[in-house]
């Protein structure tokens, strides 16, 4: 019998054919295999990395998947999507392994979740803080070294030790020297009053102004002022100074290698003490439409309460340049217009109902400086400020998303007027700087509730640092500027140019 002919092509092809039909037949018995496991019901909490969460709450819960800026006016409940647990959490995604992604969900259940603790009427307190598995440290960034960029004051807020029932059960209290005195904080009681009174997450804290404890305090904080205790520190030991002002006015500290920690308004501070602080309740939602014209019926320009009449950055010379191109009413010591402080409602009453812009002006231009004018006589009321202090870049991390105007957008003080004529004129373009009110709110940082937290974590106290030269951090070069922080950025250009 004569054999068939022996083809390589034929071969080729058939071996081809069967190779894709293989392929064809794997590829259907995994998808298979997939889409039982994500139909098979499960009767109890099952761990998915956040992602998958996400697109499970979308898929359930929403009919569409909402845009980025929401136009829609803000729900009137607490409760908020699962980005804003992940965001709001004391957890920062960029230091967070995949293993470590994971939470708890119940498909058969909607999941909402409170706003934190620290909101108007948040509910939601934080769990002992996760560990990273690989470096066997913790997740949450609480020193400026972790998160240079963030004041991490939500992250110290949602912070409790791991080991934190144990540290209650022992009974032991971390001591807090206020080594001048309670100054400021005259209504402070001594004792843990304050962390208790406050809901701390962690209270096991007590404040003391007894220098005979110096030997033995945690912390010993100094409010303004140095002064040595002439008592050796015992290794965990730490000091902090806390300044709230300037470094035009405070004190030149002679003593190196003294300070641990630092506590100001400096988003670089250890715990940052600022004047105010914005949260958004979801960072997803910069803006919302309102349905309130801000313009309506306002028929003056520019408006400026002051009565420091030299401060070192020229603000009052800028406000007279600004006034030969738009109309700048000046109230008090520094103008032609009167408005008592004894009756300091009737004064902003008057801002909210006649005025478009006020001049929200710091009486020195330093890095993060950004006090009350700005945020209680500007963005607490129905009008919008024009800034002059920190620099562009530090309005915009502390401040709701275009809410100001800050002077260096602009080459002169012409340049501004002819902007603001623009918005005078433009009701839409106005109300633009608007969009931000309800979409979060200024909230309480419990300071102390913060240092107590930070006092617990081993990792700060273990191994703690020091400030080789605080004076050098705190007024050194580039800090403060008495000229426009535009000018002084050309001023570093020329000199590195040299």
């Amino acid at each position: 019998m004569r054999l068939p002919k022996f083809s390589l092509k034929r071969c080729f092809i058939i071996l081809v054919i069967f190779c894709a039909l293989l392929l064809f037949v794997i590829n259907l018995r995994e998808k298979e295999i997939w889409h039982n496991k994500v139909l098979v019901p499960t009767t109890h909490h099952q761990d998915h990395h956040v992602d998958k969460k996400i697109d499970n709450i979308r898929d359930n819960n929403f009919d569409h998947q909402q845009p980025k800026h929401v136009t829609t006016q803000r729900p009137q409940s607490n409760e908020v999507n699962i980005e804003s647990k992940i965001n709001s959490n004391n957890i920062n995604d960029d230091t967070v392994s995949s293993d470590d992604k994971k939470v708890e969900i119940d498909r058969d259940e909607s999941v909402h979740v409170t706003r934190p603790w620290y909101f108007t009427d948040g509910e939601r307190y934080p769990k002992p803080a996760r560990i990273n598995k690989k470096t066997n440290k913790r997740l949450a960034k609480l020193t400026p070294s972790e998160d240079p960029r963030s004041d991490r004051i939500t992250n110290q807020l949602m912070f409790v030790p791991p080991n934190y029932e144990e540290i209650r059960n022992s009974g032991r209290l971390k001591t807090i020297l206020l080594y001048n005195g309670l100054g400021p904080w005259n209504n402070i009681k001594q004792g843990r009053t304050i962390f208790t009174s406050s809901k701390c997450p962690v209270d096991t804290c007590s404040i003391t102004q007894n220098r005979d404890l110096a030997k033995d305090a945690d912390l010993i904080l100094y409010k303004d002022h140095f002064i040595p205790t002439g008592v050796p520190k015992h290794p965990t030991q730490l000091y902090m100074l806390y300044f709230l002002e300037c470094p035009y006015h405070t004190q030149h500290i002679k003593f190196p290698d003294v300070f641990n920690w630092t506590s100001t308004y400096r988003r670089d501070s250890d715990i940052v003490a600022p004047y105010e602080n914005w949260q958004y309740f979801d960072p997803k939602v910069t803006y919302i439409e309102q349905d309130k014209n801000y313009a309506l019926n306002k028929t003056k320009k520019v408006a400026w309460f002051v009565s420091n009449c030299s401060a070192r950055n020229n603000r009052l010379q800028f406000a007279q340049e600004l006034g030969k191109y738009i109309q700048v009413d000046i109230y008090g010591a520094c103008g032609n217009y009167k408005c008592s402080r004894s009756n300091a409602d009737k004064c902003f009453e008057i801002l909210d109902r006649e005025y478009k812009f006020y001049l929200a002006f710091e009486n020195s231009n330093c890095k993060d400086y950004i006090t009350e004018k700005f945020f209680v006589n500007g963005l607490s009321r129905n009008i919008l400020p024009i800034v002059m202090g920190a620099r562009p870049e530090d309005y915009e991390m502390s401040s709701p998303l275009r809410s100001y105007i800050h002077i260096d957008e602009f080459s002169s003080a012409k340049e501004l007027a002819e902007y603001l004529h623009l918005l005078d004129k433009n009701d839409d373009l106005y109300n633009s700087y608007f969009k931000w009110k309800g979409t979060g709110e200024f909230i309480n940082t419990y300071f102390w509730c913060r240092v107590c937290s930070m006092l617990h974590d081993e990792e700060s106290i273990s191994q703690p640092k020091w400030y080789e030269d605080v004076n050098d951090w705190w007024r050194g070069q580039g800090v403060c500027t008495s000229s426009s922080w535009r000018k002084f950025q050309a001023r570093k250009e020329v000199m590195s140019d040299d």
